[in-house]
């Protein structure tokens, strides 16, 4: 099922039609859709698409002579070579000068990480010989710091050739619906949450079954594919999983500090550091700051950025014994559907940022929004008895104007209960802790249940009330 993609596949298309060469760098985390997304451009046209393996240099040169000899020269695939030169000279030479090839290497570092040699190969020839060709060259690879660092960056000898470049992310909450068309809203939401966007995984949600028996039948069965899905993407990425996967574990648990994660896993800063970094640089780890102090180093969390991994650490580790013992569908009824609404909170606030930033693009809330995040820090309050106390403060969508230094601040529930006013009171309260950087002229309550008939009587007028149908529909 091939779904949304429509930017990418006009960003595909202008170099397509582009006349003589062209060529784009497609990357992204493992699983987004990358592949899928090539197959979906080539229909149709004449291409030759090969995949690179961990099987060396001399048999990724074999496995794409034969690929593009089975396209170009049918009569040849049985062909073999000594270098990729010899191959690139006969595919160029055999490329019609009356019709557009496109040449597709996906997974790319396979290849190029054991032949040190082929991006300068392939840099001569988009120089030399496929200048003035009637030719698409599509690089695409999962492996991001190899992409950025080997492929993108300005030491890469196929700098500055690429007319275009797709960083492939997941889907987000809207698109990622069109999966599952049938399901309610909460349902969309929630099979976003668990999948966090990820194509494949969301590919893998049977639309015809319910969305209980989806969760169970990936997560919950000895052999469901996301069973051991986190620890599969991290032995591609890590050579020690142990550390990485107890980083995460402790990030998952709360702890977003550096000092705290390394004190709980028994490493040095500087070691957990690097595991950090790494999960960064391939998605599934965000350093986040508060939005209105993000030069401030201490005020900076570390979370997990993809929603399917926070899902699997909080509920599948406690649970592996039940799950192998076939009775994985009960502990889901009788633990996790349970605290799936409090699972949610999180992802239902990424989801109001990405709502708010959409919306506040289009001048939605009076001002064009440049940027979305969160605030956390402190408030003083004071008792009953004129004591002053301080307690920890947080502000779940804060949407700022950098043009006018105006900014909007939202409170979000995912709950089955209905917003009252005490929580638009606590949300004035704490607009007065940014105030100083910003004049803040909404206030935003998003709901999965709705509002009390205060907000009716009431009518207050610095007041968007925002539902799941809402978001979903896109609009304020």
């Amino acid at each position: 099922m091939f779904v949304a993609r429509e930017r990418e596949l006009k960003a595909l298309k202008d170099v397509y039609e582009k006349k003589g060469f062209g060529m784009t760098i497609i990357y992204g985390r493992r699983r987004v859709g990358k592949s899928t997304l090539i197959k979906e451009f080539i229909k149709g046209k004449s291409a030759i698409f090969y995949t690179s393996t961990k099987v060396g240099a001399q048999r990724n040169l074999e496995l794409f002579t034969k690929e593009a000899l089975a396209v170009l020269d049918p009569a040849m695939s049985a062909a073999k070579f000594s270098s990729v030169e010899s191959v690139l000279d006969i595919i160029t030479s055999k490329m019609p000068d009356d019709k557009k090839t496109i040449l597709v290497i996906d997974e790319l570092p396979y290849w190029a990480d054991k032949d040190e040699a082929l991006l300068s190969v392939l840099q001569k020839y988009i120089d030399t010989k496929w200048a003035d060709k009637n030719m698409m060259l599509i690089l695409c690879g999962s492996a991001l710091s190899f992409m950025e660092n080997k492929v993108l960056s300005e030491k890469s000898p196929i700098f500055g050739r690429r007319d275009s470049q797709i960083k492939l992310e997941a889907f987000n909450y809207r698109d990622s619906a069109l999966f599952v068309p049938n399901y309610t809203t909460e349902e969309k939401a929630v099979c976003y949450g668990v999948t966090g966007g990820v194509a494949k995984y969301l590919s893998l949600f049977d639309p015809e079954r319910s969305l209980d028996e989806n969760i169970v039948r990936l997560f919950f069965t000895a052999d469901g594919y996301l069973y051991d899905e986190t620890r599969n993407l991290l032995m591609q990425e890590f050579s020690d999983v142990t550390l990485v996967n107890n980083v995460i574990e402790q990030i998952a648990s709360g702890e977003n500090a550096l000092n705290n994660i390394a004190s709980k896993v028994r490493e040095k800063d500087a070691t957990v550091l690097y595991s950090l970094d790494k999960l960064i640089r391939i998605g599934l780890v965000e350093k986040k700051g508060c939005i209105t102090e993000e030069k401030k180093k201490k005020k900076t969390q570390y979370v997990l950025k993809d929603h399917m991994f926070k899902f699997w650490y909080q509920f599948i580790p406690k649970a592996v014994s039940v799950i192998e013992l076939g009775q994985g569908r009960e502990y889901y009824e009788k633990v996790v559907k349970s605290q799936i609404h409090s699972f949610m909170g999180s992802v239902f606030e990424e989801m109001c940022r990405y709502f708010t930033l959409e919306q506040g693009i289009k001048g939605a809330y009076g001002s064009f929004l440049t940027q979305t995040g969160t605030w956390w820090g402190v408030e003083l309050l004071m008792d009953e008895d004129g004591k002053r106390h301080v307690q920890t403060a947080d502000i779940d969508v804060v949407g700022i104007s950098s043009i006018d230094k105006s900014a909007v601040i939202g409170e979000c529930k995912f709950k089955n209960e209905k917003i009252d006013k005490e929580i638009y009171d606590t949300l004035r309260r704490r607009s007065k802790l940014i105030s100083g950087n910003y004049h803040v002229s909404r206030f935003l309550l998003f709901s999965l249940s709705g509002f009390t008939k205060w907000f009716d009587e009431a009518n207050p007028q610095d007041v968007v009330r925002i539902t799941l149908e809402d978001m979903y529909l896109g609009k304020a």
